[in-house]
């Protein structure tokens, strides 16, 4: 059985707007909707109060009225944010919480049991030059399921943008993008950037001659990539329109720019010239910064800890 979508809300406009685009994920999916709100006791903010043995302790003490009226404050936001989502998605069904504990922590948790967490690209207490809050970036890295950071106004139209690098570790992204646009029933657009730097060299008796290449022949290689990549989810999906894009350039720069025109962003959150430690690709984290709408990013099972 499939677990819920999940959203975090803060009571930020950002975090309204993915509680909006996670209640229409709900429905196109028949799934529930799980609204959660992390409650952080302000320690730094109440004063010292003494304890029996005469040393002080930080936090309110037991019963304090401003401790009811700070859960009230998450109850009466998480209210809204539920009558948001019955708003755009009347049929699905929506459960909420309030869970103490840091918002990093509280969703890392409940994207185990999630089939999807969404999160606003930046919540209360973003730092202003920052397009996407250390909250999205640290759960794409961390979350045990896809995550969703909703970016700008989400477009009805255009296609399902997929980046695609050929390595296995992003073939959870490719399986997403090809369900995410069967259900939207948009087209798909598969783009695969390389440079000769990002190119994967051959394994020739002679290393030399992974050089020697005739001309033409990488840019014919990406080509196939790229169709090996697709192959398995086009022959699994037969009715998803696919334009198949192989660019020369950089992969950031040629996603951010086809991201202007699309419905959702899907990547891997690795690829194939990745340091094997990092959890989150520099490509990963320049979409999440710069993308021109909603992005997903899908991570291996391998990946997670």
């Amino acid at each position: 059985m499939s677990g819920p979508v999940v959203v975090g809300v803060d009571g930020s406009e950002s975090s309204f707007a993915a509680v909006e685009a996670a209640a229409r994920e709900a429905r196109e999916r028949g799934l529930g909707l799980r609204v959660v709100h992390a409650l952080v006791w302000p320690v730094t903010y109440v004063l010292p109060r003494p304890s029996p043995g005469g040393t002080s302790l930080l936090g309110p003490p037991p019963m304090d009225p401003s401790e009811a009226g700070l859960r009230k404050m998450a109850a009466d936001l998480v209210t809204e944010a539920v009558g948001r989502a019955r708003a755009v998605a009347p049929d699905v069904q929506v459960g909420h919480a309030v869970v103490s504990g840091e918002p990093l922590t509280v969703l890392e948790a409940e994207s185990r049991a999630a089939e999807l967490v969404v999160v606003g690209s930046r919540g209360l207490g973003g730092f202003v030059g920052l397009l996407a809050g250390s909250t999205a970036v640290h759960l794409v890295a961390h979350g045990q399921c896809p995550v969703m950071v909703v970016r700008e106004e989400p477009r009805a139209d255009g296609p399902v943008l997929l980046g695609v690098d050929g390595s296995a570790a992003g073939g959870p992204a490719v399986d997403f993008a090809f369900a995410t646009a069967e259900r939207r029933k948009a087209p798909l657009l598969a783009l695969h950037a390389w440079t000769t730097w990002n190119a994967p060299l051959p394994a020739p008796q002679d290393a030399s001659a992974a050089y020697a290449r005739l001309p033409g022949a990488l840019a014919e290689e990406e080509e196939t990539l790229l169709s090996e990549a697709l192959a398995g989810c086009r022959a699994r999906y037969p009715d998803v329109v696919v334009e198949r894009r192989v660019v020369h350039g950089r992969t950031r720069e040629a996603l951010i720019g086809a991201s202007r025109s699309a419905q959702l962003t899907v990547v891997g959150a690795r690829g194939r010239g990745g340091f094997a430690g990092l959890l989150l690709g520099s490509v990963s984290q320049a979409v999440l910064h710069h993308a021109h709408c909603p992005v997903v990013v899908v991570r291996a099972p391998g990946a997670r800890h």
